[in-house]
This record gives C-alpha cells, sequence and structure tokens, in this order.
C-alpha cells in the first residue's frame, strides 16, 4: 500500500463561485449590464429611429396641408423624388450646399490646426487664457452669436460699418451686406467658422498633448524644420483625430439652418439656401410635406455617401501605414 496520496486540487475562490452559483444567477448576471443601457437604447430608437423612418414614410406618400389635418394620405412611389431631381432649382441647391460646405470645413479645419499648434507653444498662463476664451465662444448659445453678428453687420448702426469709414471707406457709410448674396454668404461663413473652430482647436490640441516630445526633438536634432516635422510626423500620427475632426465639421456644417434661416432666410435672390433652408421652405410655403420629406431623405444619403467615400479613404490610407 503506497504511503503517498495525490494531492487534493485547490480550487480558487473564481471556481467556488462559479460552482455554487445557479444557472438562474448567472444567467441574470449576464443580463444584467444590457439592462441597464436599455432605457438609453430605447430613448436612441425613439428619437431618431422613428423620426427616420417616418420621414421615409412620408417621402413616399401625397401629404400635403389637406392630409396634415384629416390624415389619410395616399402612396405615391417615387413621384415625389423624380419630381425634385428633375428640377433645376434642387440641383442648384445642392451645388450651393457642397461650396458651403467645402469652404466652411477648410476654414474650420486650417483655422483649428493653427490654433492647436499656437496652444502647444504658449505658456501656461497664456494657454489657459486662450482656452477659456476658446470655450466661451464655443458655449455662446447659437441665436445669441447670429444676434451679435447681426448688429455687427448692420447698415446704420453696425460696428463693421462704422469701423471702415474710421478707416477711410466712405463707400460703407450705410452699407446694406444682407442685401448682397455674396456679402451675406460670407457673414454666414464667418459666423459658422467662429462658432465651429473652438470646438476643433481644442479636440486637436489635446490629441497633440499625446504625442511624446522625444519625437519633436529626435526631428529637430536630424534637421526637420517645422513644416517638415508637421507633415511628416504630427499628421501621419494625428491622423484619426483629423479624420474625427472633419466628419464631425462636415455633419455640423451641411445640416446647418439656425443662422442661415436667422440671418437671412436663405436670401437674398437664394444665394444662401441650403439643403436644410430649402426643405423648410417647402414645407413652410408650399405645404409640401411630402416634398421635404424627399428632400430631407436625400439631404441624409448625400451626407451619407461623402462621409462613406471620405472614411474610405482614410481606412485605406492607415492601412497603408
Amino acid at each position: 500500500m503506497s504511503l503517498h496520496t495525490a494531492p487534493r486540487k485547490v480550487q480558487g475562490p473564481e471556481q467556488e463561485l462559479r460552482r455554487s452559483a445557479a444557472p438562474g444567477r448567472r444567467r441574470s448576471v449576464v443580463l444584467w449590464p444590457y439592462l441597464l443601457i436599455a432605457p438609453t437604447v430605447l430613448g436612441v430608437l425613439f428619437l431618431l429611429l422613428y423620426p427616420l423612418l417616418r420621414n421615409l414614410q412620408l417621402s413616399f406618400q401625397n401629404f400635403g396641408l389637406g392630409e396634415l389635418i384629416r390624415g389619410g394620405a395616399e402612396f405615391a412611389g417615387l413621384d415625389n423624388y423624380r419630381e425634385l431631381l428633375t428640377g433645376s432649382e434642387f440641383w442648384e441647391v445642392v451645388r450651393r450646399t457642397l461650396v458651403w460646405t467645402a469652404v466652411n470645413v477648410t476654414l474650420i479645419v486650417g483655422l483649428a490646426t493653427l490654433v492647436a499648434l499656437m496652444l502647444q507653444r504658449l505658456g501656461r498662463t497664456m494657454r489657459i487664457l486662450v482656452m477659456c476664451a476658446l470655450a466661451l465662444a464655443w458655449a455662446t448659445p447659437i441665436l445669441a452669436a447670429t444676434t451679435v453678428f447681426q448688429w455687427l453687420f448692420a447698415s446704420r448702426l453696425g460696428v463693421v460699418n462704422w469701423l471702415l469709414v474710421r478707416l477711410g471707406f466712405e463707400s460703407y457709410e450705410g452699407y446694406s451686406w444682407f442685401a448682397n448674396g455674396t456679402a451675406t454668404f460670407t457673414i454666414l461663413v464667418l459666423l459658422v467658422v467662429w462658432q465651429s473652430v473652438p470646438f476643433a482647436a481644442i479636440t486637436l490640441y489635446s490629441a497633440l498633448t499625446t504625442v511624446p516630445a522625444e519625437i519633436y526633438e529626435s526631428a529637430r536634432l536630424d534637421g526637420a524644420g517645422g513644416w517638415r516635422i508637421f507633415r511628416s510626423l504630427t499628421v501621419p500620427i494625428l491622423r484619426p483625430i483629423f479624420g474625427l475632426v472633419l466628419c464631425l465639421e462636415v455633419i455640423w456644417v451641411f445640416k446647418c439652418f439656425p443662422q442661415i434661416w436667422v440671418i437671412s432666410e436663405g436670401g437674398p435672390n437664394d444665394a444662401t439656401t441650403t439643403l436644410p433652408v430649402y426643405a423648410y421652405q417647402i414645407a413652410q410655403s408650399l405645404h409640401r410635406y411630402d416634398l421635404q420629406a424627399a428632400s430631407s431623405t436625400i439631404t441624409v444619403l448625400l451626407l451619407g455617401v461623402i462621409l462613406f467615400v471620405y472614411l474610405r479613404q482614410l481606412f485605406r490610407q492607415e492601412g497603408e501605414l
């Protein structure tokens, strides 16, 4: 008879808990995280998915003011989309929206990058002051900022006209900025860029702080200048952040509505009518809620295509690095 017995396997606390837990207990533990996020998921589905599906449904119906009151909208098929896509006015609005988006996003990302690089080189006190100013500009309500810009460019008591006249430009005495399409478009670009740069600049600066300083020091020792360091180091390292900021700004600018509507309502002579403004005009002026729904659906699809093409190119470049 052997004097040696096999050593007993000692089980850890995790194994003991697993053996002692009942099957129902394990199922409740697994389901608990999903129960916690269920209210948020249901809220998102109700607030986002339902309006999107309802808008899509309206775009396939004959839905005007009469149907809004008495109900009973008839199925129209693709008639609303055909009416929009065969009209020259709609394509002019699409072209203007693309120009509006390209101009604003280019200025926003460019200026935000410069501000972020400046913050990286400022001292602690100045950096805090500049970031506080950016935060205040970012926190300003949209309508409040829009009202301030209306006052700045007012024809009679506007600060801009007063300053230009004092500088010797007498022709701007009583000049009406909002009666000129190009001038109104420019003012709206300035407003949107001023509102958007703080978020993009703070985001890019936060990303810059994560880049190790040793990389820049090594590049400077190798003789690389500021532009070479930015192009060969900063941009490749922060490419995902640049992509995120660019996508967010494209969405923000593309669907921009309150600033345009408060200042110009799409005028003068439709010079500032973009797709969101165009859809609102159709609904409010013509009471064609079906055309408005079709226009909104096309806007979402167009924005989705733009973002898909850019993100695909971005991921392809990431794979090549």
